[in-house]
């Protein structure tokens, strides 16, 4: 495109008055492409912010997979051969049993919490297979105590410990559904109480945790659940959580029935294909957006072609072509189009920047399993977001151009 049509578009762009201003429709059209890349990029930023924010957090304190047994009970009695087993597939880095149960929690109150009784081996180091470890806000998976008259260490979550104003080296009782014994002089089945000393308090930032979960040593998870020698499963960590799926039936394969093995993703498909669904909708709607700005370009140009009618017929008897004029108008929607799309894309990068460093949106944890709305802007999807709409503005210069390139240049000289 020659340097005398850019002239001509940026001369079309301003007011017919010669002011400096851009003109007022022209900002319309501008503002309506802005508004549409800001508020794509801002969405897609927090929709892709809340997987990459729910997949570490559930990572935390739940492994890449867990290999399970089919049947009543949920116990592997033969674990240290199945650990073995796990162990010697490539893919995986660190593989520990685990024992999983429910109790009531009190502490000391006349009224107990529901909560999730996790038994684990200390979860430290390379070996480590949560990150559970990393979250401690004071002690640690060691389950160290002090007092003698206790059952054991747990680590409580900070709500649940908030909750129960309970803190290191505070006594909790825990009721267990196992161990209970009929009493002939009441008639009933006695739960068993156990005592345990808080040893530490961890803090995922994911609620369900946070909020239910008591960690235990696994020798104490197994006398607590009943189990004896057994284990609820073995948990593993492999080189690549994407694979988990992968691996997971690698090792069901291997070990046969009735073992079953259950991946991270599998566990929470329904949640992750729910936010993909509800990202793809939702960059849908907003594309809307700049379809709605490529029809304020569409009349802009229109508009511009209606009111230099005459001189575009002078033009066209000075010597310049069809073509020129149609690349005169072009370039009139595409500086808009370039100008709209380089500022939405500046302003919804650093809005969504700062929604997510200062936290600016916050959430009802008990609903939404997070604080607050996470953003995470993928380079891929920002250039994207930058292509549609320049392609858009692009295609909206179509036909105003053609309906100048086809002026002829009498009657355009003739028109009133």
């Amino acid at each position: 495109m020659r340097r005398v049509e850019w002239w001509i578009a940026g001369r079309y762009l301003r007011s017919r008055r010669s002011s400096r201003f851009v003109s007022l429709i022209t900002l319309i059209a501008i503002a309506g492409v802005t508004l549409g890349v800001t508020a794509l990029i801002v969405v897609i930023g927090v929709m892709s912010g809340l997987q990459k924010d729910l997949r570490e957090k559930i990572l935390i304190a739940n492994p890449h997979l867990r290999v399970l047994t089919y049947g009543e009970g949920l116990r592997v009695d033969d674990w240290r051969r199945v650990l073995g087993v796990v162990r010697s597939e490539s893919a995986v880095v660190a593989a520990a049993p685990f024992v999983l149960s429910q109790g009531l929690l009190s502490a000391g109150h006349d009224y107990a919490e529901g909560v999730v009784v996790l038994g684990t081996d200390p979860d430290t180091g390379r070996a480590a297979v949560t990150g559970l470890a990393r979250t401690f806000v004071s002690g640690d998976l060691r389950f160290r105590t002090r007092l003698a008259d206790v059952d054991g260490g747990v680590v409580l979550g900070q709500r649940l410990a908030s909750r129960l104003d309970v803190y290191p080296g505070s006594v909790v009782t825990v009721i267990s559904p196992a161990g209970s014994k009929f009493n002939a002089a009441v008639g009933a089945l006695v739960p068993r109480y156990w005592r345990f000393e808080v040893t530490g308090i961890f803090d995922t930032g994911m609620y369900e945790y946070d909020n239910t979960y008591v960690v235990m040593s696994r020798q104490v998870a197994q006398r607590y659940a009943g189990l004896d020698t057994a284990v609820t499963g073995i948990e593993v960590r492999v080189k690549d959580a994407w694979r988990a799926s992968a691996v997971a039936a690698a090792l069901e394969a291997r070990l046969g029935y009735p073992y079953r093995t259950m991946d991270w993703s599998t566990q929470n498909a329904s949640l992750f294909s729910a936010l993909k669904l509800e990202k793809l909708a939702m960059a849908v709607i907003l594309l809307l957006i700049v379809l709605v700005a490529a029809f304020n370009i569409v009349s802009t140009l229109t508009m511009a072609v209606s009111d230099r009618t005459k001189e575009i017929g002078i033009l066209r008897a000075m010597g310049m072509t069809a073509g020129q004029i149609r690349r005169v108008f072009v370039a009139q929607g595409v500086v808009v189009g370039v100008i709209g799309t380089a500022v939405g894309a500046v302003s919804g990068v650093v809005l969504a920047a700062a929604v997510g460093r200062y936290h600016l949106i916050r959430l009802d944890p008990t609903v939404y399993f997070i604080d607050h709305l996470p953003v995470s802007l993928a380079p891929a999807d920002v250039v994207t977001v930058i292509l549609a709409s320049l392609l858009i503005a692009g295609l909206a210069t179509i036909y105003p151009a053609g309906q100048a390139a086809r002026l002829a240049p009498v009657e355009a000289i003739r028109h009133e």
